[in-house]
């Protein structure tokens, strides 16, 4: 039986998690996108602690125009200089069950952009 977008989405999250996890020197960028807006977040999971986080919701990006690629480039530059200045270069990306494509694709390159690596 095939299965529901959710479900597979689900399959896709957890198979990520199983290689996927965060340290204080490497922490997780975490990616959710809902239908209007992306989110990205620094996670530690030895901790359980955000140490950083940025959305298209916060005031400086909720102004910008353009396609939600574009948002979603501009809001991987802001995680990226978040985490610059927490004091972070290296983070482990999780996709969050999303193909890597679209704006998960344009948050990985402008993060990338702005000298993150992973």
């Amino acid at each position: 039986m095939k299965l529901s977008k959710s479900q597979r989405k689900l399959r896709i999250r957890r198979r990520v998690r199983k290689v996927c996890s965060g340290t204080a020197e490497r922490p997780r960028l975490s990616v959710f996108r809902s239908n209007k807006e992306i989110y990205a977040q620094l996670i530690d999971d030895t901790e359980g602690k955000t140490l950083a986080a940025v959305s298209s919701r916060d005031k400086d990006l909720a102004k910008a125009k353009g396609t939600k690629s574009e948002v979603a480039a501009l809001v991987g530059k802001a995680i990226a200089e978040k985490s610059k200045e927490a004091g972070i270069e290296k983070v482990a990306f999780d996709r969050g069950g999303n193909l890597y494509h679209g704006r998960v694709k344009a948050l990985a390159e402008g993060a990338r952009e702005a000298g993150l690596k992973f």
